[in-house]
């Protein structure tokens, strides 16, 4: 009998507004009401929170993020926005027709549009949160410091560009930087899909640091090596250097296919590394020992399907191009202490056939990768769009009387602040913390 009459209340609907429906109490009646209404304002106004972000919300002062930054991002949520106000009307237009007629299969209606709606919401939600993130960063105590790894990536783009002397545009998405936990600093370079985009391509490079890595400002060589990873997407060298590489230790050196083949397949790496050392110069190498020296069983031991040069091997390679590029004797006396740290490669750590090929292969790349002309550097090498000799090391050594006695060192490149930085730590011209807010302070102030 109850199951009979509770059918029956279900099937009970509103005639008149305001009028109870036969079997619903009044009060009953209007609680429904309300929470049908209620619903699509809900929805509509959690659509509209995604807005456009404005630039001065994140300060005005040079940390904050630029303009054509912000521009670009509000683009992108623009289009999920109108669609996301249009799918709220959907709603909205089910909550109007289920407050007249309150049936089941209208509530169903209702209740199925809201959920489908309710999560297209969240997931642009989602999007709108990551960029926030990325750009409430510039309020916090890592404003100025990122601000002044943002100038040294477009220091890079600006100086190559300029050297392959083509009239090619330096692009106006340059790379932006945020802090996070970790060891190591990544990358995602630009036209990548990302999970945190919810698989949508990437808009412009981004850098992320670990803390650490802002707090020791002769640490941030590796800015320059994740800057080149973008400098090597954006020129289209992820296509030809690989080839380039393989076809030359084939067919000049005469290598077996299976070392040609491993260089090749090194080359994203390798190729950042020779960015990064002929964009800062030698403090890139001692950055690289910092970072890859650790224990042998991790430093040594190789593993053929990594994307990276066995540490013990990225050194080295470094050390080729550093003595090309004129620093005979620091090389040399760097190799001498990398070896002192790993006196003994075993057969177990290395194949004796990698490890015999490795000194003739790996010049040949380094003259492939650096010294040979390239329709991206406008037919010229590497070397030649971007110098870095005994002259420029000068600079730098210059650059770090300044920078060691709070002082503005002029119209120095601001990559080579890094090598100034280092050439200071070294040299002990100043404590590790002065060194480090002289840095963040001077840049601060360009």
């Amino acid at each position: 009998m109850s199951a009979t009459i509770d059918n029956n209340l279900r099937q009970k609907t509103i005639t008149h507004r305001g009028e109870a429906a036969p079997g619903f109490s009044p009060g009953e009646d209007r609680l429904m009401d309300n929470w049908l209404s209620i619903q699509s304002i809900n929805l509509i106004r959690h659509a509209k929170s995604i807005r456009t972000f404005i630039k001065e919300e994140f300060g005005t002062g040079p940390a904050a993020p630029s303009e054509v930054h912000i521009e670009a991002v509000n683009r992108f949520l623009d289009k999920f926005k109108v669609r996301l106000v249009e799918q709220s009307r959907w709603v909205e237009a089910a909550a109007i027709i289920a407050r007249k007629e309150p049936t089941p299969e209208r509530l169903k209606v209702l209740l199925e549009r809201k959920h489908k709606v309710s999560n297209q919401v969240l997931y642009v939600e989602g999007i709108w949160d990551f960029y926030f993130d990325l750009f409430v960063q510039r309020l916090s105590h890592f404003g100025e410091r990122l601000r002044a790894v943002d100038r040294i990536a477009a220091n890079c783009y600006e100086d190559l560009y300029l050297g392959m002397g083509n009239a090619q545009p330096t692009p106006s998405l340059l790379p932006f930087s945020y802090a996070q936990s970790g060891f190591s600093p990544l990358t995602y370079r630009r036209g990548v899909p990302l999970s945190k985009l919810r698989s949508h391509p990437n808009l412009f490079p981004l850098i992320m640091l670990p803390q650490h890595r802002l707090d020791n400002a002769w640490a941030l060589s590796s800015v320059l090596h994740e800057v080149s990873h973008n400098l090597q997407a954006d020129l289209g060298l992820w296509e030809e250097i690989p080839a380039r590489v393989y076809q030359r230790l084939l067919h000049e050196g005469h290598f077996p296919e299976d070392v040609a083949k491993l260089w090749a397949h090194w080359h994203k790496e390798t190729m950042a590394d020779m960015f990064a050392l002929v964009l800062g110069g030698p403090a890139a190498v001692e950055s690289l020992m910092d970072v890859v020296g650790r224990a042998p069983s991790a430093t040594v031991r190789f593993n053929p399907a990594s994307v990276h040069p066995t540490p013990y091997f990225r050194v080295l390679i470094n050390l080729i191009l550093l003595r090309r590029m004129g620093f005979d004797q620091l090389a040399d006396n760097l190799k001498r202490v990398w070896l002192r740290l790993y006196p003994d490669i075993t057969p177990t750590d290395i194949p004796p056939h990698i490890m015999k090929s490795f000194y003739p292969a790996a010049e040949m790349v380094v003259d492939t990768m650096v010294f040979q002309p390239y329709r991206q550097f406008g037919n010229k090498p590497l070397a030649k769009a971007i110098k870095f000799g005994p002259d420029q090391m000068a600079m730098i050594e210059k650059a770090a009387q300044f920078l060691s006695a709070g002082k503005d060192p002029g119209t120095i490149p601001v990559r080579f602040m890094i090598g100034a930085a280092r050439f200071a730590l070294d040299h002990r011209l100043a404590s590790p913390q002065s060194i480090t807010e002289n840095f963040y302070r001077i840049l601060g102030r360009r």
